[in-house]
């Protein structure tokens, strides 16, 4: 019995130390590439480069805003003043407060995480911004759009979750988001998650397109690996669904322009179920279809995700 407790000890103690060797690595390669804002005590992770209308971007789950300055960002900057947030929890974004206050004690809704990102947005300047987001970041930014309706001036919502969605999640979610997968598998993923599973991970997410040489690198998967980010994406995946539900209702109020790009074969955020829907809720929105394209158009379509942009700032009669 002494035994069999020392070896759980041990293992847990080596799987720890694994965790964080990996954590330090990955924090030392990848430090903050923009200021940290204190928001209310909440550390925000943001980025301003360019001039012109004010651009913010929202990324998806398991990333952070690397995934825009990959390859967008510098053609954006010539002609927008471009504003980069990481989302609460991932990237160098804080976890939003689980206390009672300002923030509920839960995973931090879109409402949640829009509400920070505008603070933060405020002590920049940001004044009626054009709002991307992309994948999970859509959900943030209808909600942006939702609690500022007359300070924004539109929304380019790119393979956005939008919708409600028959079935489950992956397992993957589901097992992380489990106490016992949170306070077990997570730390053993960080510490011993080979580098190959993670081309895997990322291949799925663009396919059927391939993921541009270099992605990888810029990005800094290890970010979204570390313990505090894996489980507050995942508490914020797997509580999405009843924000949805409450947000759709409300849709209809969303009068600014809206341009809404989705991709044929994006099999992570079906068009389908998303995009087709959205556009008989919303009274002014467009609608480009990219047949055969993936999850990833801002990166495998990056021109048709400019015209998108340059559109919605047309339309709101910024340019």
């Amino acid at each position: 019995m002494l035994t069999t407790v020392l070896l759980i000890v041990g293992l847990t103690a080596l799987v720890q130390w694994r965790a964080y060797r990996r954590e330090a690595a990955a924090n030392a390669q990848y430090p903050p590439i923009g200021e940290l804002l204190d928001v209310g005590g909440t550390k925000v992770h943001a980025l301003v480069r360019g001039s012109g209308p004010d651009l913010v971007l929202i990324h998806g789950a398991s990333g952070n805003m690397r995934d825009f300055t990959f390859d967008m960002v510098d053609e954006l900057a010539t002609r927008y003043r471009v504003i980069l947030f990481d989302r609460p929890g991932l990237g160098w974004t804080d976890v939003l407060p689980q206390h009672a206050g300002a923030w509920n004690k839960r995973a931090a809704s879109p409402a949640d995480q829009a509400a920070l990102l505008q603070q933060a947005a405020d002590q920049l300047g940001v004044h009626k911004p054009i709002v991307l987001g992309h994948s999970y970041g859509g959900a943030v930014a209808l909600a942006w759009g939702l609690a500022r309706p007359d300070q924004t001036s539109a929304l380019v919502l790119v393979s956005a979750v939008s919708e409600e969605w028959p079935g489950s999640l992956g397992w993957q979610y589901q097992l992380t988001g489990s106490t016992l997968g949170s306070g077990l598998l997570i730390p053993v993923i960080m510490g011993f998650w080979p580098e190959k599973l993670v081309q895997h991970s990322i291949d799925s997410i663009f396919a059927p397109q391939p993921s541009p040489a270099g992605y990888i690198s810029h990005i800094g998967p290890d970010l979204a690996l570390r313990r505090v980010s894996m489980r507050a994406n995942s508490q914020q995946v797997n509580s999405l669904l009843p924000h949805i539900k409450e947000m759709v209702p409300r849709y209809s109020s969303l009068t600014m322009p809206v341009e809404v790009i989705h991709g044929t074969a994006d099999t992570i955020v079906p068009m389908d179920i998303h995009a087709k829907v959205l556009m008989t809720q919303l009274p002014n929105a467009h609608l480009t279809t990219l047949p055969g394209i993936g999850h990833m158009p801002q990166h495998v379509e990056r021109r048709a995700v400019f015209d998108a942009i340059d559109r919605a700032t047309a339309r709101a009669g910024l340019r």
